[in-house]
């Protein structure tokens, strides 16, 4: 599981908008140099703006621990680079095997697949499902 800590900076309507409250997950990792898979902890460090996450009982200040799948995170990392990819070598074969335009086609058809693939990537890659768990409250007290 690759875990992260986020502070809530302003709650309604059921969503939460959290930034990074510390460096944790990959940025804490002694490991984050040889580490294939950076996923959230890397994200969130960034100290980027802040950003949604349904916790419905989320108050400002309170800071909650976001959690995420490996399987899931490079299931979804895999489909969405691998589809575009694929598609563009598999359409390349194919302009080159039928033997009409030559190069031309070739490399036409390849970015066609490589468009393809971003779409399938789009809308058919699985979204990783994000945990979150309150740490603390607004009054400082474990939750």
């Amino acid at each position: 599981m690759i875990e992260a800590r986020v502070r809530v900076v302003s709650a309604t309507d059921g969503m939460a908008w959290v930034t990074s409250s510390e460096s944790s997950g990959c940025s804490a990792c002694q490991s984050q140099a040889s580490c294939g898979i950076s996923g959230l902890g890397k994200y969130l460090s960034r100290r980027r703006a802040a950003m949604p996450l349904r916790q419905a009982d989320a108050q400002p200040g309170d800071e909650l621990r976001v959690c995420v799948d490996e399987a899931e995170l490079l299931r979804a990392g895999a489909f969405a680079y691998l589809a575009p990819a694929l598609l563009a070598v598999i359409g390349a074969a194919l302009a080159d095997a039928s033997g009409v335009g030559g190069d031309l086609a070739a490399a036409g058809a390849a970015l066609l697949g490589f468009l393809a693939g971003l779409l399938a990537a789009r809308f058919l890659a699985p979204t990783p499902r994000i945990r979150t768990s309150r740490i603390t409250s607004t009054s400082g007290e474990p939750a």
